[in-house]
């Protein structure tokens, strides 16, 4: 095996060594044998395409092209063209699994299921760090920066996994690179002539020298230092046990007894909140009106169903405006009161996104935060989050009576398509449970109120914070068997059911109001943490509702005598002293100018709910298309590309013995009748060395010091074939440089251009390639020849 090809191996084994430290994110790890192989075809084109030779970002491209494809071949194999070939809709396809797989991360805690999504993140991952090893080690001859992309790899799985196992990891991730120096200085004094290993042993000094003891010290380099990363660490409490030390106090669920709420993983994080041994306070707040019954803390709302989960909408955000549009939706004959809240969060707490009362007008906080206009909510930005800001938030408490809901005409078209979405794999049950019980009704609003009677007071569920977390398209239809679940559960059925009944529903997350205290201000704890859904009528906007038995408060405007609701009597809520409508709706509370451009009022949502899906392109699907473009870009530009490649290796570094003198100069002087091929002075095979350097004189028109550097050239080549024991001639590769510079002088513009971007002498390749298809036809039609000569073992 050649050094590079040994180069080669061992960077594709580094890369896999340190992807080890990814094995206890997912279970099972089944995946890495598949990385395996796809990283051993990625290493394989490498070796292929530095043989031929292609010049460097070439042979980049080409892994990076391959990789592509295979990635196609396993991912998305009935999208591309010819299984492998990807197209627009294979880079659709493969987009949104990345998608998934980020959902994915969110939604499971570790050991997460190889879902498809998570799979391609890991073997996407493994073979662009591999592909960047690769290149850095072995094409680019630097394999101490290719650590970087090691760490990388090797860093993020430990972020993430921690553990008593870590420690082995590092130590294979740490021994895949060593390796990897240890092979490319290897790699490098084999180009000075063969590693000597010293003398054998005797009695005596020891001879062992030369070449062994970089190498030697070498590896005494990697093992102090190796020792420096583990031990030194240790000594410093800054780092909280150094770099093998498993995460300590902290946010969120784990040693550090956090208990923050994630957005994108309400299932879990909702649960744990809840069964706290301790209610630790997460925020206080003061506000303006003395009835907080309806002042939930609203985290984020989640408005993408996929069947298995809700999750927040990929959505665009912007600069926090200094006065919030008003409300989708929301009309102007609407009873609304504005309040003010100063809310303070705990120093412990740390959440990307702002709680605040719903709906929002003005918010005044520093820090780095953007705004999500669809569902009027603050996302931290650059690592901002909530740990101990303060903040001020004026607010609407908005008053819908029962009349005005059950006479909401019909939303948009595009909010509707876009919030009444149910995946095909939602249980039948699901529907048919929505329509049982909402039968008789004459609308929307009807239909809600008797979902949430269902679920709060007459279909028999309970309120069970110990219910184990569901997952799947089942979790829905299991719940509504068994009647029992906490908060998570109920909002996530009723949206469901109110999305087969054709109610744009989605899913909050965030906090009830919290409990008073003597102060006057009220205090929000870890067991305050609740979801609840969002139900739209036009008119009225996004309203909430209350399906969890024992938990918030019903809203007020789901108690009415509308005929046809034959619903119990529910205890009305405390009236709010400070809640009388305003003597006049604000200056934005009016639509009559966006009426007649936005198809009434909530086009707005609507334009935003139809971008929504297509808000930018996946940056996989950008990547992909871009290198699909360079790549067809550089196709005309192949054999320019190889024949630099060529030059380069040809007139480049070599050995210094007299071995290798006949290799190089032999190789100086094709350089040098390639070139004048190039412009067109095509070579004779039947001329010796000294007739075709005249021929090329002559023809190129050469004199001076052009035509001696040929014959120079010339005569090297003679010596080397003819003397008993060839040396080396000094200045071949400028005598061949001298001969280039000189045949393009009188050449015209075209000839130059034709001799850079489409030489002749790339023709070369093909011969290659006809040579080497023959030689293994002939190799595999001797093999057969001697299996048929082959004599029988059978006795007569």
């Amino acid at each position: 095996m050649s050094g590079r090809a040994r180069l080669t191996l061992c960077s594709a084994a580094a890369t896999l060594m340190a992807a080890c430290a990814l094995l206890p994110l997912v279970d099972p790890v089944t995946w890495l044998f598949q990385a395996a192989l796809l990283l051993a075809l990625q290493a394989g084109v490498g070796v292929l395409t530095r043989r031929v030779p292609l010049a460097r970002p070439l042979t980049v491209a080409a892994q990076a092209l391959v990789t592509l494809m295979l990635l196609t071949l396993v991912f998305a194999r009935q999208q591309a063209l010819l299984g492998f070939v990807p197209g627009p809709e294979a880079f659709r396809h493969l987009g949104d699994l990345l998608r998934s797989g980020t959902d994915d991360v969110g939604r499971y805690a570790i050991p997460a299921p190889l879902s498809d999504g998570i799979r391609l993140m890991l073997i996407g991952g493994v073979l662009l760090i591999g592909l960047a090893v690769d290149a850095l080690a072995v094409t680019f001859r630097s394999a101490a920066p290719a650590g970087l992309p090691l760490l990388a790899l090797y860093s993020v799985a430990a972020g993430l996994a921690g553990g008593g196992a870590a420690w082995l990891w590092f130590l294979l991730a740490a021994g895949g690179y060593l390796m990897l120096l240890l092979a490319e200085g290897r790699d490098r004094l084999s180009q000075w002539g063969r590693v000597f290993g010293g003398a054998p042993r005797t009695r005596g000094p020891d001879v062992s020298s030369g070449a062994t003891a970089p190498v030697r010290t070498g590896r005494r380099i990697g093992a102090v230092a190796l020792g420096v990363a583990l031990v030194v660490p240790l000594g410093l409490p800054a780092l909280d046990g150094g770099l093998l030390g498993a995460a300590g106090a902290g946010v969120g669920p784990g040693s550090g007894g956090g208990g923050t709420i994630s957005a994108v993983n309400p299932l879990v994080s909702l649960r744990d909140s809840l069964n706290v041994d301790e209610d630790r306070q997460v925020m206080s707040y003061r506000t303006s009106t003395h009835d907080t019954q309806d002042m939930y803390l609203r985290i984020v709302s989640l408005d993408d169903f996929d069947g298995t989960a809700w999750k927040p909408a990929q959505r665009h955000i912007q600069d926090v405006p200094d006065t919030f549009p008003t409300p989708i939706g929301l009309g102007a004959d609407v009873r609304r009161s504005e309040i003010r809240t100063r809310i303070a969060a705990a120093d412990w707490y740390a959440q990307d996104w702002l709680p605040m009362p719903y709906p929002v007008s003005h918010v005044s906080i520093k820090g780095s935060w953007r705004y999500e206009p669809v569902g009027r909510t603050l996302v931290g930005d650059h690592g901002q989050n909530t740990r101990g800001v303060q903040y001020d938030v004026t607010s609407l408490i908005v008053q819908p009576t029962a009349a005005q809901l059950a006479d909401a005409p019909e939303p948009p078209a595009a909010l509707k398509r876009e919030f009444t979405k149910v995946p095909e794999s939602l249980p039948a049950v699901v529907a048919s449970t929505a329509r049982k019980v909402t039968e008789g009704s004459t609308n929307h609003y009807e239909q809600a109120v008797k979902l949430q009677d269902y679920f709060a007071v007459t279909g028999g569920f309970t309120y069970d914070t110990q219910v184990q977390v569901g997952s799947g398209s089942a979790a829905i239809a299991r719940f509504l068997r068994d009647k029992q679940g906490f908060c998570v559960h109920f909002s996530f059925a009723m949206a469901s059911m109110a999305r087969t009944l054709g109610i744009p529903a989605r899913v909050a997350v965030g906090f009830t109001p919290g409990t008073p205290q003597a102060d006057g201000s009220m205090s929000v704890g870890l067991r305050d943490a609740h979801a609840w859904p969002e139900l739209y009528f036009e008119g009225v906007g996004w309203t909430r509702f209350e399906p969890t038995p024992n938990r918030g408060s019903v809203p007020d405007y789901t108690q009415t005598d509308t005929p046809g609701l034959d619903t119990p009597a529910l205890p009305n809520p405390t009236t709010s002293t400070s809640a009388a409508p305003s003597t006049a709706p604000s200056a934005g509370s009016t639509c009559s100018a966006q009426l007649k451009r936005l198809e009434g009022c909530a086009s707005e949502s609507a334009s935003a709910a139809v971008g929504s899906k297509d808000d930018g392109t996946p940056l996989f699907q950008i990547l992909g298309l871009t290198l699909l473009v360079l790549l067809l870009l550089a196709l005309p530009s192949l054999p320019m590309l190889w024949r630099l490649r060529v030059r380069a290796l040809r007139l480049g570094a070599h050995g210094r013995g007299e071995e290798d003198a006949a290799a190089y100069t032999l190789a100086a002087w094709l350089e040098v009748t390639d070139t004048a091929w190039d412009y067109g002075i095509v070579p004779d095979e039947s001329q010796t060395p000294r007739k075709a350097a005249a021929r090329i004189v002559r023809l190129g028109f050469l004199d001076g010091d052009a035509a001696e550097a040929v014959h120079r050239v010339a005569a090297a080549v003679e010596q080397v074939l003819y003397a008993p024991r060839p040396r080396p001639a000094a200045g071949l590769a400028e005598d061949a440089r001298r001969v280039a510079s000189a045949l393009r002088v009188p050449a015209s513009r075209i000839a130059r251009l034709r001799a850079v971007v489409a030489p002749r002498s790339a023709i070369r390749v093909a011969w290659a390639a006809s040579d080497r298809r023959a030689a293994v036809t002939a190799r595999l039609a001797a093999r057969g020849e001697t299996l048929l000569r082959r004599p029988s073992k059978q006795s007569g």
